[in-house]
């Protein structure tokens, strides 16, 4: 009747009012909140109340296109800005501008990586930000080269006044950033909290262009020199509580000279890649510095398990510490550093000496004298074995949510089934290069193996052949990789969804999992097991037994994927991708490389999909031509790097 009315029904449904659309968005993750944004125009208001838009980042290129995005930016109360690629021409300028015409008062963090701009146009820009807490310039050199940003007093006097509640300043990776400029930009900004000057070229003893100790000349105008960093410790002691001297020729004594600053109470210092810090360095940074939480000292290859002890020792408040790539850190003081309640993130990769038992023995203690951690990464700890996977992820099960075991190329499907039996509330799964790992794991079985009764009677002693030729010599030992386990059948799979058993499946947390180069894995066990509706980062890379089976199914049941690794996967081809595309419309990041199957086919149909595609490795890919990655270029507008080398079949013997 109503249809004869001429009446719609659905007009006739009263909307929801914008509050319960809030509640019922608040519920969903970003990337879902943004699909729920679209279905219509009350949906796309509730999705921009204030409290969706806490640390919400906007980045994009300097492009005329992006004009329109910054004056629609100025309506929001506050937001934070990447912009890459400005360079000196009008463009950029204009740009620079409008961000400070439109969003002056409301910007609260500005980066602008990959950009070569003038001091014209930033001075233009920097006055208008008075709400600004973070600035970032990172190898902005063309800034810093002439040596003239902010000499004249009233451009430092426009800036001050807007820069005077700065927080985080980053001035890493600038070559030519000397104590002229570097006085002149931190006058400027009086309440620091956090400064980097990760990877600056800074005089620590010895200046080069005078031939003398640092300190004989007042303020440099070639180089950054100790005696000003410390100026500036000094002066703003009582509010910096994080420093970066990340890939710098930092020594023993600058370290120290840093750490006695008078007043100085640091939390966080990264030191990562500071190859001439020694043990006797990180005692004494420990003696005048114990309010450390955030301690990095990776590749500082000189550090040795003494180091190690210090930390145990004397950080008792400590949370997060790295040791990767110091090769020379053994056991010794893992333990204590386990046992303390502070401690959520530890990270030990490329540590080879490391083989988890006395990590092992420092969490077996009291509930409330052990670490309750969050993060542990074990990449490249070839020692690592089953039975330590199997005890942490007993002792760590309710606090783990990020595990990395990339690399420890001992482990098998008993370190995969204690994972997923205990460590159900992991976010990040990297099992890479673990080439023990079998479908029999993953699907949380044991694999029956077939054996003569005969053999199980027998002594375990010495065999010998009985092959003429090889009469009197031992059987030759097999090779683990070289086994190839027992193939997943329709009945094991019939088994595997009538057990109760936990499999790879119950990790229904999952925002990452790396299963790269664990060439043992089928298709058998990723089409029942990869279902997780959160999953945004998934390596199948090197799997040479997985076929387009796989992708269709991963496709289907993580549809939330932003980025997915199928390099080296012979088998997937234009099918695959024709069934996978249509759920990936969230994909960012696709690698490809040396999939021999793909053609122009498969690019077409992720123009035709995946419009927000970023990223895209296409390299030796036989069957694409060059005239389609132009087409591609032109049709996906968010598309940033494409790699395609030597594909259509080029000759590789022509470049070597």
């Amino acid at each position: 009747m109503g249809d004869s009315d001429g009446e719609d029904p659905a007009a006739e449904a009263p909307e929801l009012p914008l509050e319960i659309i809030v509640y019922i968005l608040s519920f969903l993750h970003a990337p879902d909140r943004k699909e729920a944004s679209l279905v219509c125009r009350s949906w796309y208001d509730a999705s921009q109340d204030l409290c969706f838009q806490k640390n919400v980042t906007f980045r994009f290129p300097a492009s005329a296109s992006s004009l329109d995005l910054i004056r629609g930016l100025g309506q929001k109360s506050c937001c934070s800005l990447i912009i890459s690629q400005l360079d000196g021409f009008s463009m950029s300028r204009t740009l620079l501008l409008e961000v400070g015409l439109c969003l002056g008062p409301n910007l609260e963090s500005l980066s602008l990586p990959g950009s070569s701009i003038t001091e014209a146009s930033l001075l233009t820009l920097l006055p208008r930000l008075t709400s600004l807490r973070r600035l970032d310039l990172r190898g902005l050199d063309s800034l810093f080269m002439s040596g003239a940003f902010l000499s004249r007093e009233e451009h430092r006097q426009q800036v001050r006044s807007a820069l005077s509640g700065l927080e985080e300043l980053d001035l890493s990776d600038l070559r030519y950033l000397s104590d002229l400029t570097f006085n002149r930009l931190t006058s400027c900004t009086p309440r620091l909290r956090r400064l980097s000057l990760a990877g600056c070229h800074i005089a620590f003893e010895f200046d080069p262009y005078r031939g003398c100790p640092v300190g004989a000349v007042q303020d440099s105008s070639a180089l950054l020199s100790l005696r000003n960093l410390r100026r500036l410790l000094t002066e703003q002691r009582s509010t910096l509580v994080a420093l970066d001297l990340s890939r710098t020729s930092i020594t023993p004594e600058s370290l120290r000279t840093v750490a006695q600053v008078q007043g100085l109470a640091l939390e966080e210092l990264c030191l990562r890649g500071c190859k001439e810090l020694t043990d006797y360095s990180v005692e004494v940074l420990v003696k005048h510095q114990p309010g450390l939480q955030r301690l990095d000292l990776s590749a500082c290859t000189e550090l040795t398990s003494r180091a190690v002890i210090a930390i145990g020792l004397g950080l008792k408040g400590l949370k997060q510490l790295s040791l990767s790539r110091n090769c020379r850190v053994t056991e010794k003081g893992l333990a204590d550093l386990l046992s303390k309640s502070s401690m959520k993130s530890l990270d030990l990769s490329e540590c080879q000496h490391v083989s988890g038992t006395e990590i092992v023995k420092g969490v077996t203690g009291s509930e409330t004298a052990k670490a309750p951690l969050e993060t542990l990464n074990f990449k490249g700890c070839t020692y690592i074995r089953d039975l330590v996977v199997f005890s942490l992820a007993k002792l760590l099960g309710s606090t783990l949510r990020e595990l990395d075991l990339t690399s420890c190329v001992y482990l098998t499907d008993l370190s995969v089934r204690a994972i997923s039996t205990c460590l159900q509330g992991l976010v990040v799964l990297r099992l890479g290069w673990c080439k023990e790992i079998t479908d029999w794991g993953l699907l949380g079985m044991v694999e029956l193996k077939e054996c003569e009764p005969f053999e199980e009677m027998q002594d375990k002693g010495p065999r010998f052949t009985r092959n003429f030729g090889n009469m009197g010599f031992f059987r030759p030992p097999t090779i683990a990789f070289q086994k190839r386990p027992k193939l997943v059948t329709e009945e094991d799979l019939g088994l595997f969804r009538q057990q109760e058993g936990a499999s790879l499946l119950a990790l229904n947390r999952l925002q990452e999992l790396d299963l790269s180069a664990c060439c043992k894995l089928t298709d058998s066990s990723i089409t029942q097991v990869l279902r997780y509706p959160d999953l945004q980062r998934l390596s199948l890379s090197m799997l040479p037994e997985i076929s387009d089976a796989s992708l269709a199914s991963v496709a289907r049941h993580c549809r939330s994927l932003t980025s997915l690794a199928l390099s080296h996967c012979p088998h997937i081809s234009d099918r695959g991708v024709a069934q996978a595309a249509p759920y990936l419309q969230r994909l960012q990041q696709l690698y490809l490389s040396c999939c021999d199957n793909i053609t122009d086919r498969s690019l077409s149909l992720l123009v035709q999909h995946c419009k927000r595609l970023r990223t895209l490795d296409i390299s030796l890919c036989k069957g694409i031509s060059i005239t389609t990655i132009d087409i591609l270029h032109s049709q996906l507008p968010f598309l940033e790097n494409v790699h395609c080398r030597f594909v259509g079949g080029a000759d590789l013997s022509l470049t070597l």
